[in-house]
């Protein structure tokens, strides 16, 4: 009889046991693991307020507060150009967020991404194209760019030539070879591509040959040295290089130019701790551009505009969907 009532006592434990499982299966799990709203976002992000960008982490452990922030412009040129032209803003930096920050030079779009999605950049301006991806794999939350005082901004992508070559027009562009910068670059590769096959009824690989140069300068002296029959560029890069004397527009030709598109976002890494990042958007918003090395090089440019990527960057999301672009972050 004991032995009985001991299994009978036995059985009753693993049922409540199994029981208890179920419940805590039932009430906590879904609690504890239920997937936020991300959109387009990496799995490793939320955006629970519709804003398109990472939502800072609920989870204060989360946070980063660096001694060092890291700091990298996008490598639409050499990158050694530009270690001067932001020194005086990010000395700026240090004095508003009683950091240091260094000029971090990447050599390419992705490796920026990288950079900032294994947590080794805290600021960037990340070209046109690369925003959204930089958005949705690395967390970038982007809030500024640089405009003129009446707040227009902006820049062209236009398909040049060199000024000897019979390419007129751009149907003369068939069976031709064209340069593009990089597949993530809006007027380098996204843009021309869409509007190429959009407008023209063009296709990469069909209707022309096309190479990649890897950056903006890259294309300008191609096309000037006649290394490329002829290339897409962003027509803010082109000018700064013939205005400072690094490339002769003398010798270009320019058969396409686009709409105006959104330049260089600037923002930060979406788990800075909130008071860093108020004080790294007050820097920017702060900085007295007057007599700076970046009034020198951005002539064109006065200040920095607050934005935001769900408006200002919905031209380029258009695009990349236009070609079929995913922000895939494996």
């Amino acid at each position: 009889m004991d032995q009985k009532k001991k299994r009978t006592n036995l059985l009753m434990l693993l049922i409540s046991g199994v029981l208890a499982t179920m419940l805590l299966t039932i009430f906590v799990t879904p609690t504890t693991a239920a997937p936020c709203n991300r959109g387009a976002l990496d799995k490793r992000f939320c955006d629970e307020d519709g804003d398109l960008v990472a939502d800072l982490p609920k989870d204060k452990s989360k946070w980063v507060n660096p001694s060092t922030l890291i700091f990298a412009y996008t490598p639409v040129e050499d990158p050694s150009v530009y270690k001067k032209v932001w020194d005086g803003f990010l000395k700026h930096m240090e004095s508003k967020t009683g950091k240091k920050v260094l000029f971090f030079a990447v050599q390419s779009n992705a490796a920026q991404i990288e950079a900032m999605r294994a947590g080794r950049l805290h600021i960037a301006g990340f070209n046109t194209g690369s925003n959204p991806i930089a958005v949705a794999c690395a967390g970038f939350v982007p809030f500024t760019i640089m405009s003129r005082m009446d707040n227009s901004f902006g820049y062209e992508m236009e398909i040049i030539t060199h000024v000897d070559s019979n390419i007129k027009k751009v149907e003369d562009l068939k069976g031709r070879t064209l340069a593009f910068t990089s597949p993530t670059s809006n007027s380098g590769f996204k843009a021309p591509s869409a509007l190429l096959k959009g407008e023209f009824n063009m296709v990469k690989d069909r209707d022309f040959k096309a190479t990649f140069s890897g950056k903006h300068d890259n294309s300008v002296l191609g096309v000037v040295n006649k290394d490329y029959e002829a290339a897409s560029v962003a027509n803010s890069v082109m000018n700064r290089m013939i205005k400072g004397g690094r490339a002769d527009g003398s010798k270009i030709r320019t058969i396409y130019k686009s709409q105006t598109f959104p330049t260089t976002g600037f923002g930060h890494v979406y788990n800075l701790d909130p008071k860093l990042a108020e004080k790294i958007r007050d820097a920017f918003f702060t900085f007295k551009w007057e007599g700076s090395e970046l009034e020198k090089e951005f002539k064109k440019e006065d200040k920095f505009l607050p934005i935001t990527f769900k408006k200002h960057w919905d031209v380029i999301r258009k695009i990349d969907a236009a070609n079929g672009v995913s922000y895939s972050c494996e």
